[in-house]
């Protein structure tokens, strides 16, 4: 195991074999997000790269004192994972491709009246989300935006089950391997961004001591935005499926941006993830690339707790989104990365986006597997192929 852990100084570690490259940038910035005040441990996963003046890939557990800019602002991003009755087999890309449609706008109010049929918790949920962000003092403005992926790294993949390495926890999960799944990877939309703007004007980065007024604040708006998230991820997966008229079920949902209490080395405190999935809640979806495999894995105790709780959430940017164009321009179009080594589709007619969302901008998210595996973290319970991604069907949305 001591292969997988890097040691990087008192308060930082890093799982990671010795031959997974990371950047130096993301190291110093985990080194110094360690040094914040109250700041216990801070552990990089597999998938570690820089963010914005904090590390993406992490979990950072303080106590007397929380962070919010250490969650960034798409508070409640994660990935939800739900079966379809679509046979694998069967399934015809030109087909799915025509009947998924657009998925840019929200769901007009016949849509949403559709959906609210298909779930007869939908309604109430909605009504009791609208509430909570009134509670919070948030934007009632916000829920127009429910029921869309947004751009960045999020997505809609239908995926098929290409492999099983465990039989009975598959099944436990309700996997159906000739059966296609869904997953969704989105978060709280411009909500999360307002929450943390407010934060940022007021506090700047100092964060909030722990119990004070304004933190008691900023933890309403938070678990606001969690909320919303997942409502959020939920109705874009109906929207999927009614439209291609599937049956489904939520098989999983982790959230990968967010903080919550926790007690680490019988010390209670804050526990902060910015794109790292928890390994207290069951099951996750380690997602590939638009090109590669994803990964459901299940959480295992590791021996001193090296990631803090917590897993890698994806394969981790290889690129900068702004140098991902001039280094693919040439060697690709946006049709050809529209078309997949496993001969499935993209669909993203957003230029821009095409390439800095491209396969290669990636790390292997194999690698990232096989440091969470070595390091006694997690095993994979199966491996999922995409099918159909869908990103965008304009320019921008």
């Amino acid at each position: 195991m001591g292969n997988y852990i890097r040691t990087v100084s008192d308060r930082a570690t890093v799982v990671a074999s010795d031959h997974l490259w990371l950047e130096d940038s993301a190291i110093q910035q985990l080194k110094t997000t360690s040094l914040l005040p109250g700041m216990r441990r801070v552990a990089g996963l597999p998938d570690l790269h820089p963010g914005r003046g904090y590390p993406v890939g992490a979990a950072f557990f303080s106590a007397g004192r929380l962070y919010p800019a250490l969650c960034g602002g798409d508070i409640g991003c994660g990935v939800a994972l739900w079966h379809t009755g679509i046979a694998a087999g069967k399934a015809s890309l030109d087909k799915l491709d025509k009947q998924l449609g657009n998925l840019d706008d929200p769901p007009d109010d016949t849509e949403l009246a559709r959906l609210c049929t298909l779930d007869a918790a939908l309604e109430p949920d909605l009504a009791a989300l609208s509430q909570q962000l009134a509670a919070a003092d948030l934007p009632p403005s916000g829920m127009a935006s429910l029921g869309t992926i947004g751009l960045g790294n999020h997505f809609v993949e239908l995926q098929a089950v290409d492999h099983v390495a465990d039989g009975d926890a598959a099944a436990a999960l309700g996997l159906r391997p000739k059966s296609l799944h869904l997953a969704v990877h989105s978060g709280s939309r411009g909500l999360g961004q307002i929450v943390l703007r407010r934060h940022v004007e007021q506090h700047n980065h100092a964060g909030l001591a722990d119990g004070s007024p304004e933190a008691l604040a900023y933890l309403a708006q938070h678990a606001a935005a969690l909320t919303y998230a997942h409502v959020n991820r939920r109705l874009i997966a109906l929207r999927v499926l009614a439209r291609l008229r599937a049956q489904g079920a939520p098989l999983l949902d982790a959230d990968h941006n967010y903080l919550a209490p926790a007690v680490i080395d019988g010390e209670a405190g804050w526990l902060h993830r910015k794109g790292a999935n928890p390994s207290g809640q069951g099951a996750v979806l380690l997602p590939g690339s638009r090109d590669a495999w994803s990964y459901v894995v299940q959480p295992l105790p590791g021996e001193g707790d090296p990631g803090l709780q917590s897993l890698a959430h994806g394969a981790g940017r290889k690129w900068m989104r702004t140098d991902c164009k001039d280094r693919l321009v040439r060697k690709a179009t946006p049709a050809q990365l529209a078309r997949t080594s496993f001969g499935g589709r993209v669909i993203c007619a957003d230029k821009a986006l095409i390439y800095e969302e491209a396969p290669q901008a990636y790390k292997d998210v194999d690698t990232v597997l096989d440091s969470l595996e070595g390091a006694g973290l997690a095993r994979a319970i199966a491996r999922l192929r995409p099918v159909l991604t869908y990103k965008t069907r304009g320019e921008c949305c």
